[in-house]
């Protein structure tokens, strides 16, 4: 499997299965970079793109390519 990115948000409804997730590519030997945002909802980057945990989401995910392509 291809390397993976997962965030959520803790409060978003999905949050355990994107988790679970995470943990079933980490157990089946393939890689994930997994973040949990404190009191994230779902698209909060997209209702909210001034808000901190916004911009440090869309960062988290642009250094991830970086690394994955570099």
């Amino acid at each position: 499997m291809p390397p993976a990115f997962v965030d959520v948000g803790s409060a978003e409804t999905f949050r355990d299965e994107d988790v679970a997730y995470a943990s079933r590519l980490w157990q089946a030997g393939g890689q994930a970079e997994l973040h949990v945002w404190p009191g994230g909802f779902h698209g909060f980057d997209m209702m909210a793109p001034q808000a901190a945990i916004s911009q440090e989401a869309r960062a988290a995910r642009v250094r991830w390519l970086k690394r994955l392509l570099g």
